[in-house]
């Protein structure tokens, strides 16, 4: 249950995260609230996350996961280019998260 949770809290960040782009400062309304409403949840899940799952490694997946996915949106579509620097370090990011969890992190 606890990935699924954590699942959830990637998802609402990503949201959070795009819903800033499109807030323009937070000169938007709608945006800005859906900005702040997805980091709410996503801390909330998070918080729920670490009742099972180790904080290294929920923290590692979270912050990997969600770089990754933000970057992927930002290619695909806002218009960000993508360069052999950018996705080494996105891959970089995704083999950190994958060693942390085969090393054990408890």
């Amino acid at each position: 249950m606890g990935y699924v949770l954590l699942a959830g809290a990637i998802a609402a960040e990503v949201a959070a995260t795009t819903s800033m782009k499109y807030s323009e400062g937070f000169s938007r309304l709608w945006p800005s609230l859906l900005t702040l409403l997805g980091y709410v949840v996503a801390f909330l899940l998070l918080a729920q996350t670490l009742r099972t799952v180790s904080v290294g490694t929920a923290y590692a997946i979270w912050a990997g996961a969600g770089t990754a996915v933000i970057a992927a949106i930002g290619t695909l579509f806002l218009g960000e280019g993508l360069n052999a620097a950018k996705l080494a370090g996105i891959v970089l990011i995704i083999g950190g998260v994958v060693l942390l969890n085969l090393g054990g992190a408890h």
